[in-house]
């Protein structure tokens, strides 16, 4: 078979006259080239991804479920808000809390010695008394909202409980700080014969031989001791709990701290103002009433007195508690721009409280002091802080508060309004229910303790051990927010 071989000008014999053959430019046939290519390449693009979803169709084979049984669940602590995948639960759930029933020795026997030692008359059935009124009444507040029926507390950040064994904290109601005070003012020789520090030995004998307690080594366990006095004997014996305290000023770094325990306000003693923002009607630059005559770090009192009693505006009375006083203190404050709050005996007082529901913006001169609920309030906001070497320089005080113009003194008052019921303990989403949150949250670090101690050889420290944030060793910054 013959090929047929192609023919050119020059085979074909052309003439002459017939135009010179040419020669083609090197690239001429590249676009057709590069677009064949990018056909081939897209195509083969397309041709893997098919490949790639077909087998990922019908033969991968998928990770097997999670088991619910593993050994990775047997890892979680049950911290109140973890659930399992048994038993699955709404996230957060709350803590549950139970409260102790208590020999009314604790409770109700107290509130019958307080009434006996000013000349009441036993009743039939004490849990008919009230209980009486005083600066650390939030221990009967407390014990009252954990006496209602779960059903009367949904709005509360903890559940109560009556099973202990449901429990993830155990409250202890004694009313220690009204304990202090059964006696207290009596005549020489009046007494009723009742012993404080005989009750605390009584009530640490008989929670530190409860179950509950021993488990855990107490602390699951809350207990309040507001009075700066309150449990003194027997701290030591109840301090691995979380006390629920107004300060630190009566407890060693090893007995309490801002990470295990709660700062709790007192209970104001005045009427609360209800009247409009402004100064109009507040004429006193600065009030202060109460005991002059402190000790420790109350000292302060009386050099504050003898430096302000002169000046013009300022009203600085000597008052001890009484219905008549509390009337007069609660005009006082209703009626100036600013309170004075000094330390006491210990870096706090009531003071402080009953100036913020009165709308008197605080000025503190107390430079140890804490503060409740620090984790969502901003004192700087609404309060004068003032350190204490500053505050006893003659005319300083009060030439810093005449300087404040009137609208900074109508923006602290309004601050103070928006925060004012958290230190309402009769307000239905006010102390009671902050407390708890705050005791809730110490939920963790009591799990890590609880656990550690199961670890840990016991041991005699010859210095405290305090491995947590204590309470404020540093002194305060001068400020007007």
């Amino acid at each position: 078979m013959k090929t047929r071989k192609p023919t050119t000008s020059a085979a074909r014999g052309s003439s002459s006259s017939s135009p010179p053959s040419q020669t083609l430019p090197l690239f001429s046939n590249m676009p057709r080239k590069s677009s064949l290519f990018k056909h081939t390449l897209i195509a083969t693009v397309f041709f893997l991804l098919a490949i790639y979803a077909f087998f990922s169709t019908f033969f991968h084979t998928p990770l097997p479920p999670s088991d619910s049984n593993s050994d990775s669940s047997s890892f979680l602590l049950d911290l109140g808000g973890v659930s399992s995948q048994e038993n699955p639960i709404p996230f957060p759930e709350r803590v549950k809390v139970f409260m102790y029933d208590l020999p009314h020795k604790f409770t109700y026997g107290i509130i019958q010695q307080h009434s006996l030692a000013r000349g009441g008359s036993p009743v039939p059935e004490i849990t008919t008394l009230n209980y009486p009124g005083h600066q650390h009444m939030h221990e009967w507040f407390l014990f009252s909202d954990l006496a209602r029926p779960q059903s009367d507390r949904l709005g509360s950040p903890v559940v109560k409980v009556t099973d202990p064994e449901e429990a993830n904290l155990f409250y202890v109601p004694a009313f220690s700080s009204l304990s202090l005070i059964v006696n207290a003012g009596r005549p020489p020789g009046s007494a009723s014969g009742y012993s404080d520090e005989e009750m605390q030995e009584q009530l640490a004998e008989w929670l530190t031989g409860q179950e509950y307690w021993k488990r855990n080594n107490g602390w699951d366990h809350v207990i309040i001791a507001g009075d700066p006095n309150a449990l003194y004997r027997v701290v030591d014996r109840v301090k691995s709990s979380v006390l629920l305290v107004s300060d630190f000023g009566r407890l060693r770094p090893d007995q309490g701290s801002l990470v295990k325990d709660v700062v709790i306000p007192y209970s104001h003693r005045i009427s609360t103002y209800t009247g409009d923002f402004g100064v109009k009607d507040r004429t006193t630059l600065l009030f202060f009433m109460g005991n002059r005559y402190r000790k420790e770090g109350g000292k302060i009192r009386d050099l504050l007195f003898q430096i302000l009693e002169n000046e013009e505006d300022v009203v600085i009375k000597h008052g001890t508690q009484s219905r008549e006083n509390r009337r007069a203190a609660s005009r006082g404050m209703h009626t100036s721009k600013f309170c004075l709050n000094p330390a006491g005996d210990t870096p706090s007082a009531c003071r402080l409280f009953d100036s913020i529901v009165s709308l008197c913006v605080p000025v503190i001169v107390s430079d140890s002091i804490e503060l409740p609920f620090e984790d969502i309030i901003d004192y700087k906001k609404f309060s004068v802080f003032v350190e204490t070497t500053t505050a006893l320089k003659p005319g300083y005080l009060v030439s810093l508060l005449r300087k404040v113009p009137e609208q900074k003194i109508i923006e602290y008052q309004k601050a103070m309004k928006e925060v004012k019921r958290y230190y309402d303990y009769t307000h239905p989403n006010g102390t009671v229910n902050e407390i708890w949150r705050q005791v809730s949250q110490k939920l963790p670090l009591i799990k890590l303790m609880i656990n550690r101690d199961k670890r840990l050889v016991k041991r005699e420290l010859s210095e405290p051990n305090c491995s947590c944030l204590c309470s404020n060793q540093t002194g305060i910054i001068d400020s007007l927010g």
